[in-house]
């Protein structure tokens, strides 16, 4: 990375931060001079909508509807520091790139009162980098370090709203006193400014401002339960691009085997990187015992024949949805009988989850289908005391299993996490609604009640699943789920 420059004694110019021991740390008046010319006009005209700018659209007016009278603030967040002066790859919120289509980072879209009983809308943004006072070239975020950002023009064509420059967004914030609900914990500047404005109210008013903030983020994933024609093509996109990420991994199963779970990891990304924005999560690529730690996302282990690999990865698209799929897999192609006993009744417990997933079913209905047929088998094994009854009564089964059979999917993996509890885990599914269905059973190393040939077998099977009008369609159906036809595709694409 190159070192930023400061400027020099031109004294309209702004003090950039350089930083201490870059190695130019003056700018002459000529070359500063020069840097302001010979620049051609590169703005966009005649721009198109974006793809979803109509959704967009109507989100924003149903978020309107929800809250007359009031002032709504959602912000996209700003960059993270990973380290001195690097960041983190920036993700914008959710609930911002819901409502606009933008995914750039340091803008917030303010919902104003009208004297109609709606909202002015703006979405403030950066604007292009200034080329007369040298940001664009001297700003460490300048367009000539971190490139061209769209104008205030092209984005308000591109995403169908009004915009403005986001550094005039604390004086509008301020200009009028009303009611102002805030998505917070994305920019603390800004939580910290609507708590200013909270802080002359009176003792109730204050009181009620954690209400205010959490009706907002709540109301806002009620809207998201349900996808659009729109998102759903989003979500399949994303999955197509997952299954392929799949089939790169097997192809790559040798490299792994010389290497690590890294490759794995490494591997899923690159095809999350070429076909979309990021991965949708942390990727789950455990070997061995390291299958039966839920979240492991460490990736360092080895990768050995006769081992199974669990591989939990979703490919993000550049509009942030993601999908959410699980295959575990033979490293040498063929399970063990052993193995293929454990994975055989996960697989029957993922069948009896998907076929409870129907409109007018409740949330709960697949994840209590796939504990059944768990409990059932764990009880037929004997490490389990029945009746069967008993078993899920207690939740005994958990000792092995230890998570639910699935949750929302969408623009976060685990989607809608803060919507009402009666119209998600405990309300009923509707058309457009996806979810997974991810059964799992988990036999930890030092697990003394399982005998020794069981201990540090994890198996996970996990598909994306679209709730239609007349039931449901696997969305991740492009990747064989039973043992048979597992082996079977690895037959076909394991190097030989």
């Amino acid at each position: 990375m190159s070192e930023q420059q400061r400027p020099g004694a031109q004294t309209d110019a702004p003090v950039f931060s350089p930083r201490k021991n870059g190695q130019a740390q003056s700018v002459s008046d000529e070359l500063a001079a020069w840097m302001s010319t010979g620049w051609a006009d590169t703005e966009l005209r005649d721009l198109k909508p974006v793809e979803q700018a109509g959704h967009t659209a109507r989100r924003r007016a149903a978020l309107s509807a929800a809250f007359p009278g009031e002032r709504l603030v959602v912000p996209a967040g700003q960059l993270l520091t990973r380290s001195n002066d690097t960041e983190y790859p920036f993700r914008a919120a959710t609930a911002y790139a819901y409502l606009t289509g933008d995914t750039s980072d340091g803008g917030c879209l303010v919902f104003s009162p009208d004297s109609d009983g709606g909202h002015d809308v703006v979405l403030y943004l950066k604007p292009r980098s200034n080329r007369e006072n040298g940001e664009f070239w001297l700003g460490g975020y300048g367009e000539l370090w971190t490139g061209r950002r769209h104008s205030l023009d092209e984005a308000a064509a591109l995403l169908g709203v009004p915009t403005a420059d986001v550094t005039g967004l604390t004086g509008a914030l301020r200009s009028d006193a009303v009611t102002t609900r805030i998505v917070r914990g994305h920019d603390a500047a800004l939580d910290a400014l609507v708590d200013g404005l909270r802080a002359d109210a009176d003792e109730d008013s204050r009181a009620g401002s954690a209400r205010l903030d959490e009706e907002l983020a709540v109301t806002l994933d009620d809207h998201r339960l349900v996808k659009d024609e729109w998102e759903v093509a989003q979500l399949q996109l994303a999955v197509d691009a997952t299954v392929r990420g799949f089939e790169d991994v097997v192809r790559a199963l040798p490299q792994a085997k010389d290497t690590s779970e890294r490759f794995v990891e490494g591997t899923f990304f690159l095809r999350a990187r070429v076909e979309g924005n990021d991965v949708g999560y942390g990727t789950i690529a455990a070997s061995g015992a390291n299958a039966t730690t839920l979240h492991w996302t460490r990736n360092d282990g080895p990768v050995r024949e006769g081992d199974l690999l669990l591989l939990d990865a979703g490919v993000e698209t550049t509009t942030l949805y993601t999908a959410d799929v699980t295959r575990t897999m033979p490293v040498s192609g063929t399970f063990t009988d052993l193995q293929r006993k454990v994975y055989d009744l996960v697989f029957a417990a993922q069948e009896a989850g998907i076929a409870a997933v129907a409109p007018g079913r409740p949330f709960t209905a697949f994840h209590e289908a796939s504990q059944r047929v768990l409990a059932e088998g764990l009880v037929e094994w004997g490490l389990l005391e029945g009746p069967v009854e008993r078993v899920l009564e207690l939740g005994l089964q958990r000792r092995y299993t230890l998570h639910g059979t699935g949750h929302m999917l969408g623009m976060d993996v685990h989607d809608c996490a803060v919507s009402r509890q009666e119209v998600h885990l405990y309300g009923d599914l509707e058309p457009g609604m996806v979810l997974t269905v991810e059964p799992g059973l988990y036999f930890q190393p030092d697990d003394l009640t399982v005998p020794e040939e069981l201990r540090g077998i994890g198996v996970r099977i996990e598909d994306d699943v679209l709730v239609t009008e007349e039931g449901r369609t696997v969305m991740s159906a492009g990747l064989p789920r039973s043992s048979a036809d597992v082996e079977a595709w690895l037959a076909e694409r394991l190097p030989r």
